[in-house]
């Protein structure tokens, strides 16, 4: 049980210290997509803990999963998780514990799901009551084949539908507002999200936060989502058709919600997307990122490494 006690206190410090060491600095500005992995790793590593710290303390507490998890292992890879030393109530509580928490995760996650899906449904309806079928058009092919959908709308505006075909919705106000290069700034930014999958890491992220809410590292990682999901999509943009271009479609877009005064606390993120496209800071290396990247990597395997240490050292006594 040392070993699972181990994963809870790892799983704990990552969970509350993670999200204040990516706070510091800038570089998940500059770097958003490398951010972006960076925080699914250190998820993956805290729900790794819990993971197999519920898989000890069952075996700790239920002969039948001992017997599971470690059928094909020698006994002395038994023996030295000393599974038989502790008593069976508080593994088994914790086990328990353990395993409704990952019980409620997957209720979160399909209710996130279920409710995405839902309004998904809701603005179709709303865009085929505004934007209906002409007479004799087959439902079945536009379906498949609108890609691009404009409404009638004096207001500026263009959103993405994710969903098996993605579909581009444009007002007639930005028509008008935006050229030509800036619509094709929206279009880029709008096919970055759909092929990076965006929308299910917002759901992952919703659902992990509203079901943890006092866990740090979670409710960080859905504010830090919805953030940098954005600069990674302004990125897309500006690398096709300019930081300039892109920034002035950000700005022909909203410049009528009032983002920029005061008061806009809601679109605050507008204003620093607009500055960070004008004023951008320099890039990492290429070697940088690449270091980076593996340093994340190697996050979800540090709880498996902890795991699998006492088996590895009763197999291999030289290693010890």
């Amino acid at each position: 049980m040392v070993i699972a006690i181990t994963l809870l206190v790892l799983g704990g410090l990552t969970a509350a210290t993670a999200p204040r060491v990516l706070a510091r600095g800038s570089w998940p500005d500059r770097e958003p997509v490398l951010a972006l992995w960076v925080w699914q790793c250190v998820v993956v590593a805290v729900l790794l803990c819990c993971v197999l710290a519920m898989a000890l303390s069952g075996a700790a507490a239920w002969h039948g999963v001992r017997g599971q998890l470690f059928a094909p292992a020698p006994t002395q890879v038994v023996d030295a998780y000393a599974l038989h030393a502790a008593g069976e109530r508080w593994p088994a509580a914790l086990a328990l514990l353990l395993a409704g928490g990952g019980a409620w995760t997957a209720v979160m996650l399909t209710r996130e799901v279920r409710a995405a899906r839902s309004e998904r449904r809701r603005r179709r309806a709303g865009l085929l009551a505004r934007a209906p079928r002409l007479p004799g058009e087959e439902a079945e092919a536009t379906e498949a084949t609108d890609r691009l959908i404009v409404l009638e709308d004096a207001r500026p505006d263009a959103w993405a539908l994710p969903g098996s075909v993605p579909r581009l919705v444009i007002t007639t106000g930005a028509l008008r507002r935006l050229n030509r290069r800036q619509l094709d700034a929206v279009s880029a930014h709008e096919q970055g999200h759909a092929r990076a999958r965006h929308h299910w890491l917002l759901h992952c992220s919703g659902a992990l936060a509203r079901g943890f809410p006092g866990v740090p590292v979670f409710a960080g990682f859905r504010q830090q989502v919805h953030r940098l999901v954005e600069l990674a999509a302004d990125d897309v943009a500006s690398r096709r058709f300019g930081r300039l271009t892109t920034a002035l479609a950000l700005v022909g877009l909203n410049e009528d919600r009032g983002v920029f005064g005061r008061a806009a606390a809601r679109h605050a993120h507008v204003p620093h997307r607009v500055r960070r496209l004008l004023r951008p800071a320099e890039r990492f290396s290429p070697p940088r990122r690449a270091r980076l990247t593996a340093y994340a990597t190697l996050l979800p395997a540090v709880p498996v490494l902890v795991t699998f240490a006492p088996g590895l050292s009763a197999l291999f006594p030289t290693l010890g």
